[in-house]
């Protein structure tokens, strides 16, 4: 993981950098062209057989007169019976039709938590409380200053107020403070931005790993709004921060059922509780990169809220690698042998992490990628299979599916390999890499706050698509795609506002 973390960087990254040769831009700009006209002719094929055939239609009918109209009409008054009967199948087959169609899922609108800027935490304050707490050796404090200066992480992440005493008081009641002022803080703005009145409200799904209080963090939502006595209320804990995309997809399913039905997703993680006090190098990572944050967002299924909607969910592909015992313990709440509670990350997370985004992208892909795409991998597949030739396998390229990309800020590495993997753009990673840095790794909701950064940078266009994609443990990779209904500013409140003037800032990595 460290080294994972590490990335090109002293004198020797900049000289292989420099010896590098610059690349044949006439032939990029050619070969770039070729592919997207082949893509464009490919996926408007339909389109292309379908104008001729519609063209001649409408020059035979332009050529009837009025007696071949009345004639027509003749024919159909003795064909009456067979006439009406046709109508009535079409009418019901377009009824079922229509009937068994899937509601359509908007987000009406979300809202961020903005952390109190009284509760940041830079590097050094990080190190001198981490070292006065008398909790870690220097190894263990070698360790972190290692892991804080490759992380992304800035100088403005928030940790919990308990975390700011010497020695820290991590209790019950802070934790239960940290959830509420994040929870309620989120959902204060989601529910004055879009004027929904929280007894409207008939689904509710909340998700967090590790704090899972009794009665639920869904109660306290509950409790603090007095919502109405019939709403489905359901509580996620333990997975990861691929939960954000679980409890959508949870959200979804239940507006399949329920009419004209607001749902509300608050994804959030907790850590006053859960901060490690050992030695153990795996268990210190997550004290180094977790920081306070969440998100509320409103989904509807009532079609005269397309017009104020922001974004329509498109698809939900979620992957679970939990059969695997390596995947299943690569991120594991445990005990160390001082019997102190810490998240360990595996060596091997990053294999990991790539294997269950090849199985995701493989079901996602063919549900987004366009014609060409998907023609051209085929027959990379089938020339390899059958002609064992030695070509390199096909990888899809994604850009030509989506216009942004919001992939979970969990660290440096992460974000590192699947830009490389996807072979995206430092313009489709900008979001993440800035989100890592001003907020940290908020696990779930992080893919909140990078599209609120793509919305404050005035990105967001009609028509665009837009992939979240996270890792969580057990181990998932979660994938959601939405398209922009409008052209979308930024919310009052968009937790970027008073700092988006600053980003992107040039990371030292």
């Amino acid at each position: 993981m460290v080294n994972g973390e590490e990335g090109g960087s002293g004198n020797n990254g900049v000289q292989i950098r420099q010896r590098r040769r610059l690349p044949d831009f006439l032939q990029s700009v050619n070969l770039k062209y070729v592919k997207l006209g082949y893509h464009y002719l490919i996926s408007h094929l339909l389109t292309l057989c379908l104008v001729p055939l519609m063209a001649v239609v409408v020059v035979e009918a332009s050529r009837l007169s009025l007696d071949d109209i009345h004639q027509l009409w003749i024919q159909l008054q003795y064909n009456l019976v067979g006439f009406v009967v046709f109508s009535a199948v079409v009418v019901f087959a377009s009824t079922v039709y229509i009937m068994s169609r899937p509601r359509s899922v908007y987000l009406v609108d979300y809202a961020c938590y903005l952390p109190p800027s009284r509760l940041k935490v830079k590097y050094q304050q990080f190190m001198e409380h981490s070292k006065l707490t008398g909790d870690f050796d220097e190894s263990s404090l070698e360790f972190q200053r290692k892991i804080l200066e490759r992380s992304g992480l800035g100088e403005e992440t928030v940790v919990p107020e308990a975390m700011h005493y010497i020695p820290p008081r991590p209790s019950m009641a802070a934790a239960r403070e940290e959830a509420e002022q994040v929870m309620f803080g989120a959902l204060d703005k989601l529910f004055a931005n879009t004027n929904v009145k929280p007894r409207d409200v008939g689904i509710l799904v909340v998700n967090c790993s590790l704090f899972n209080p009794t009665p639920s963090l869904s109660a306290m939502i509950i409790n603090k709004y007095k919502m109405r006595g019939n709403i489905r209320s359901f509580n996620l804990g333990g997975m990861g921060c691929s939960a954000g995309v679980v409890a959508v997809d949870l959200a979804k399913d239940m507006l399949q059922v329920h009419r004209n039905s607001y749902a509300i997703v608050v994804s959030t993680e907790n850590i006053t509780q859960n901060w490690y006090f050992g030695n153990k190098k795996s268990m210190l990572i997550p004290n180094c990169l977790f920081r306070v944050g969440g998100a509320a967002v409103l989904l509807s299924n009532w079609p005269t809220d397309r017009r104020r909607s922001k974004y329509k969910l498109v698809h939900v592909v979620r992957t679970h690698c939990g059969a695997n015992d390596k995947a299943f313990k690569c991120v594991y709440q445990e005990q160390d042998d001082a019997g102190k509670t810490g998240v360990s990350l595996s060596k091997d997370l990053m294999a990991i992490a790539g294997g269950a985004l090849k199985t995701n992208i493989t079901t996602l892909g063919p549900l987004v990628l366009p014609i060409s795409e998907q023609i051209l991998f085929f027959v990379t597949l089938v020339a390899k299979k059958l002609f064992n030739a030695k070509i390199k396998p096909y990888i899809p390229d994604f850009k030509l599916a989506f216009d942004h990309f919001c992939i979970h800020a969990g660290g440096r590495a992460v974000i590192d390999e699947l830009e490389k993997n996807l072979q995206l753009l430092p313009v489709h990673t900008e979001a993440s890499r800035m989100t890592l840095h001003r907020f940290g790794n908020t696990s779930s909701s992080s893919i909140w706050y990078e599209l609120a950064y793509t919305e404050a940078k005035g990105r967001m266009r009609k028509g665009n698509r837009i992939w979240q994609i996270a890792f969580g443990s057990g181990f998932k990779c979660n994938s959601a795609v939405w398209i922009a209904l409008r052209n979308v500013k930024p919310s009052p409140n968009n937790p970027w506002e008073d700092c988006i003037h600053r980003y992107p800032v040039q990371l030292n990595l």
